[in-house]
């Protein structure tokens, strides 16, 4: 074992004198056949497989990183892509998305669009949000019974947030005290 090591630690010695210890990777290669060395993570190879018409569940949520570093148009791109292609988790996140104004302008109705969208899709988060966008009148006419129904609906597949609602009789303060104090909604 000690041979081994002192072996290694002459190796690395040898290649750092010579000025090749930790060269750069080879750049990536354009060609007729595609990239020879593609960037193979991060937020280019995201773009790379959305462009590529990957749209799986996996790629999709890769997504949410570039939120992360403040890349709210691309990260709203990519979120796009994948709602449309139906996965529920890209429109609860669009939704969020657009009630909070991130990447774009606040649109309580384009949220609650989303929130419909996922909840009709079967999404428990988008059941959910959906429930409280009803129950507040937030992007849409309020409506409490439907409300309290896409909430019921949302507990009865185990979203947890859900069941406290639901255990509170429905009390908004329960889950976003700070919502309603500040008047946020508005109505639609």
């Amino acid at each position: 074992m000690k041979h081994t090591m002192k072996l290694c630690l002459v190796a690395l010695a040898v290649v750092a004198a010579s000025g090749h210890a930790f060269a750069e990777p080879p750049s990536k290669v354009e060609d007729n056949y595609g990239s020879l060395n593609p960037d193979d993570t991060g937020r280019e190879m995201l773009i790379r497989k959305i462009e590529m018409g990957v749209r799986d569940t996996v790629t999709c949520s890769l997504a949410f990183n570039t939120t992360k570093y403040d890349d709210h148009t691309r990260a709203r791109y990519v979120a796009t892509v994948c709602a449309e292609a139906g996965n529920t988790k890209a429109m609860t996140w669009i939704s969020q998305f657009d009630a909070n104004g991130i990447g774009g302008p606040r649109n309580p109705q384009s949220a609650a669009i989303w929130d419909i969208r996922a909840a009709k899709a079967g999404d428990p988060v988008g059941q959910y949000n959906y429930g409280l966008d009803l129950l507040r009148g937030f992007g849409v006419s309020q409506d409490r019974a439907l409300g309290r129904t896409y909430v019921d609906r949302a507990a009865d597949q185990g979203l947890e947030i859900a069941e406290r609602l639901r255990r509170s009789n429905y009390n908004l303060d329960e889950v976003t005290p700070d919502v309603e104090t500040h008047n946020c909604c508005g109505g639609t």
